[in-house]
């Protein structure tokens, strides 16, 4: 409020307007709901007076792991100086890198899943799990995530993966 900064925060990103395609990556977009599946799942929500959750990622760009090779230099403020010449290997996206959202979508998708859920083939960001009466539907949008169903231990349950998954 006075002018003097109280945190400092330090990010990483990468400088993704260097990168060539078909280079440096191949794919970059991945899918995302529409609003009418959204808008869809909230009616259904409405009528059966379902419970709702929103959940945003904080660090979902951070989580996606990489399929290529992908190289940058040192930091500023963080560079070795016996290493001075020397690059770093990134093992998984960080800001900045132009497949960082698709890389993030493909991981979710493979650990949505092992939690049960299953996708929909339409739309490829909704997921469902039927566990008798209980119902539970997801849909990822970008990096949000909705989570209805009528079950809530249910879905706590898939809350309290989710969280430990991407940490």
């Amino acid at each position: 409020m006075d002018g003097n900064v109280q945190t400092y925060k330090g990010r990483l990103v990468a400088k993704g307007f260097r990168k060539v395609h078909g280079i440096d990556y191949d794919e970059t977009f991945p899918p995302v709901a529409m609003f009418k599946s959204i808008r869809i799942m909230l009616a259904i929500v409405a009528f059966h007076d379902y419970q709702i959750w929103q959940m945003d990622v904080k660090t979902a760009f951070l989580n996606g792991k990489l399929e290529e090779d992908v190289y940058m230099t040192q930091p500023k403020g963080f560079v070795i100086s016996d290493n001075a010449g020397k690059v770093c290997k990134l093992q998984r996206s960080i800001y900045g890198l132009k497949q960082a959202s698709l890389s993030w979508n493909l991981r979710f998708n493979d650990a949505i899943k092992q939690f049960g859920f299953i996708r929909n083939e339409d739309e490829p960001c909704v997921y469902k799990k039927i566990s008798g009466s209980i119902v539970s539907f997801l849909i990822l949008y970008v990096d949000d995530i909705l989570l209805r169903g009528n079950g809530i231990p249910t879905l706590q349950s898939v809350k309290t993966w989710l969280s430990n998954c991407f940490l």
